[in-house]
């Protein structure tokens, strides 16, 4: 089968890999309709991870299923399925406390799996024809037959949930002020599913004119940060108090003012905590990595960042990081989506057939031609 291939530092290929088989009665092959490129694959893409040449991308994948195995009990052949880009067992500790971003079974020795990116398991991903899906029954979440809301579904696999973790990891409630720091995909969603959870007013962060374009769209409050201090302006547009909530939707390969060749992986954390009001939250979806081999200096290189911990403690405020736990929320998007209560797919930029993965890979890395969230379509 076709899939997309990491072959060196900002280098993918759409090459013929062998096709998955059923490997234990729990699993199935589905047929991949959608796969979605991610922000996150571009650190891998970028040589920022240790990634070998080989691996198969792609984590938010939604198909048909091909074929079951005999354990399997609640799918059958035809269903159309998105999957939570995590891989988790559905029975271990952390699973069962609804933490199947944290998984313990499906990684030994690490807590978390994931399809398609390095450490995170065995899984290849789903930029490809077919996938092997683990643990089916608790892995697939069925959608409504036929094509109908694709784009809105493909999304479920990863950025509307994390964007909409991040606020439930910041604790966002009807009525508050919100700021989210990056207006890419998931910071579009962070701010999105703030507004779905009834803030009073959205500010999105950001430089690029055409990611604050997309963020008015939809009712935020643009603030260009090459328009100087981003906690400055938003403090402006609060009475001086600042917001209630804050998410992180950019991680570590943030910059800020107008130099943007340097990178400065503490500066959104510390902007943020400038943003905030005294005794509000934080939520950090954002990527950190325990180990960065670009990192700027030997600190970053050892994911060691200098955040202004005397201010966070000073202001009381409270944080919550981690990726997406995505099963927690993909049943409730899906039916708000079904419902026509939410369309995600206002993020979409680019829907491309498997084929041109790699042109879309140059293209998205370098932020060119509008690309802000790439959809393939093997």
């Amino acid at each position: 089968m076709r899939a997309v291939v990491y072959r060196k530092p900002f280098e993918v290929a759409v090459e013929d890999v062998p096709e998955p088989k059923l490997e234990h009665p729990n699993d199935v092959l589905v047929r991949i309709t959608s796969s979605c490129i991610c922000g996150s694959d571009l650190h891998m893409y970028e040589g920022r991870t240790a990634a070998e040449p080989g691996i198969v991308f792609g984590h938010e994948n939604l198909g048909v299923i091909e074929e079951t195995g005999p354990g399997v009990a609640a799918l059958q052949v035809g269903d159309r399925v998105v999957m939570p880009f995590n891989v988790a067992c559905g029975f271990c500790k952390n699973c069962q406390a609804g933490f199947t971003g944290f998984c313990l079974t499906v990684n030994p020795g690490f807590a978390g799996g994931a399809y398609g990116y390095v450490a995170m398991g065995p899984y290849p991903g789903g930029q490809a024809e077919y996938l092997r899906v683990p643990f089916a029954d608790f892995n697939c979440l069925k959608l409504p037959p036929g094509t109908e809301h694709e784009s809105d579904y493909a999304l479920l696999a990863d950025i509307f949930p994390t964007g909409y973790h991040g606020c439930e990891l910041a604790d966002v409630r009807p009525g508050e002020t919100v700021a989210v720091y990056g207006a890419g995909p998931v910071g579009l969603m962070a701010a999105y599913s703030a507004q779905l959870r009834g803030a009073s007013a959205v500010f999105v962060v950001d430089r690029v004119p055409e990611r604050l374009a997309k963020a008015q769209s939809i009712g935020a409050v643009p603030i260009d940060f090459t328009a100087g201090d981003p906690a400055e302006q938003i403090k402006g547009l609060t009475g001086g108090e600042g917001v209630d909530k804050g998410v992180d939707a950019v991680g570590y390969q943030a910059t800020s003012g107008h130099d943007h060749s340097k990178e400065e992986p503490a500066t959104v954390l510390n902007a943020l905590i400038e943003s905030v009001r005294p005794t509000g939250a934080l939520g950090v979806p954002g990527l950190y990595v325990p180990s960065d081999p670009g990192g700027v200096d030997e600190a970053a290189q050892r994911g060691q960042l200098l955040v202004s911990i005397g201010k966070l403690f000073e202001k009381g405020l409270r944080a919550g990081t981690g990726q997406a736990n995505v099963k927690r929320y993909n049943r409730q998007l899906r039916d708000m989506i079904t419902a026509g209560r939410a369309k995600p797919s206002f993020v979409v930029s680019h829907e491309l057939p498997l084929g041109e993965a790699p042109d879309a890979y140059r293209k998205f890395d370098r932020r060119v031609d509008g690309y802000t969230k790439v959809i393939l379509h093997p």
